[in-house]
């Protein structure tokens, strides 16, 4: 079965000391589709390296996280807006607005994000957004921009039910990784009630490792442990919760 990892930061230090061999443990577990989410232009490099030495398996974003939007975010802006203009990227991501480390940014964090939404539509690609303590600032701009050419993934959802009804009516589909497997995670009281068409999987890796790896190094492997958690909730086969969470990513990143 094909499985699909839509937010992996496989650049991270994290993993400089067995980087192939965690993503040989990922190929071998059936993860053969891997989306990079940027997050500032010091990530461009590594990036850089993990599509030359796995060029079918990786898939690359451009794009300024919120926590990286500082006093130079207009020049953090100019090399996405360059980098996108030089090269094939399928994504514009990570963007968002984060509270949880610093609410002093939040001017920029979102004027940072309305304007990598507007190149998103510019070069007709999907959005990929971070949201932490933040839905009501994210959904403000997402409601100013809504329209049929903004869609992507709401990553790493950790909303309501309402909020992740509200999410998909601005053509989001919902990032599902490690949470999911949490005790206090609560999403998955309300997942089932969610059309599985509107799910993808991710890991977030090196972070938000699932049950039973919580609190430790996450990989992309262990989205066998979240589709585990997947075909419970949704009473589909682990075969089947892989197939149609591809099939999603495909809508979204056109590949």
């Amino acid at each position: 079965m094909i499985i699909t990892d839509t937010h992996t930061h496989l650049y991270s230090e994290e993993f400089d000391q067995d980087r192939d061999e965690m993503i040989q443990r990922a190929i071998k577990a059936g993860v053969s589709r891997f989306f990079i989410p940027a997050i500032d232009s010091q990530t461009t490099e590594g990036m850089y390296a993990l599509e030359a030495n796995y060029p079918d398996a990786i898939f690359l974003m451009a794009g300024l996280h919120p926590t990286y939007v500082k006093e130079d975010y207009q020049v953090q802006l100019a090399h996405v807006e360059k980098q996108l203009s030089e090269r094939k990227f399928y994504a514009v991501g990570e963007i968002g607005i984060d509270l949880y480390w610093d609410k002093s940014h939040l001017p920029q964090q979102q004027d940072a994000f309305r304007k990598q939404i507007q190149l998103a539509k510019q070069y007709k690609l999907p959005i990929v957004i971070h949201c932490r303590e933040a839905f009501d600032e994210v959904f403000e701009i997402l409601e100013e921009q809504k329209g049929p050419d903004l869609f992507g993934i709401f990553h790493c959802f950790t909303g309501t039910h309402e909020q992740a009804l509200q999410a998909i009516s601005y053509n989001m589909k919902l990032g599902i990784g490690g949470v999911v497997t949490f005790k206090n995670g609560k999403i998955d009281q309300f997942l089932d009630q969610i059309a599985i068409e509107h799910i993808v999987l991710e890991t977030d890796a090196p972070y938000l490792a699932p049950v039973p790896f919580r609190g430790k190094r996450n990989e992309s492997s262990y989205l066998s442990n979240i589709i585990e958690k997947l075909a419970v909730i949704y009473k589909i086969s682990e075969e089947g919760i892989a197939e149609i969470t591809t099939q999603n990513s495909k809508v979204i990143f056109g590949i």
